[in-house]
């Protein structure tokens, strides 16, 4: 570090700014003895190879990643394209997210969702200070994909890829 003053970034420019890098869409989900909860999350990306780890960032105010954290078990559920509602519904708070929503246990007992493009079956690795959120590393337990599917992008504060006004 030069010691120079850090200049100040504006939250709503950052948002816009990253807002053109696409990324796909997840649900982490997990089983409780009171049901099924789960949270959509955006920021996932793969970590490692060797070991099998992955990495996501719930927002520090989640009131559902303390008890996945809780439980150290979860599945990473990739959104299809055609399950934009999906997400919606399970960014929402207060609510039974998987009111409707069909889904099967994975071989250690997480929701995996139907038609996803992806899952994998994780355990917490380790946590790491994120300022507004939380950095996850988790370790894949087991893992699938279905190659037929495509996935839900997020890109520039909506659903899919923005149209290019300059094409």
């Amino acid at each position: 570090m030069s010691g120079e003053p850090v200049e100040v970034i504006d939250p709503r420019v950052m948002r816009d700014v990253l807002g053109h890098f696409a990324s796909g869409v997840t649900v982490v989900t997990a089983d409780t003895e009171g049901g099924p909860i789960g949270f959509t999350c955006q920021s996932f990306s793969s970590l490692s190879l060797d070991p099998p780890l992955v990495a996501l960032a719930p927002a520090r105010t989640s009131r559902t990643w303390p008890r996945l954290r809780d439980l150290g078990r979860f599945c990473v559920n990739v959104l299809a394209e055609d399950q934009a509602g999906l997400s919606s519904a399970f960014a929402r708070s207060g609510v039974d997210k998987f009111a409707g929503v069909s889904w099967r246990p994975s071989r250690y007992g997480s929701p995996v969702l139907d038609g996803v493009v992806a899952w994998l079956d994780c355990t917490l690795w380790a946590e790491y200070d994120g300022g507004d959120h939380t950095i996850v590393a988790a370790r894949v337990l087991d893992l699938a994909a279905d190659p037929q599917r495509r996935p839900l992008l997020f890109h520039r504060g909506r659903y899919g890829l923005a149209e290019d006004p300059d094409a």
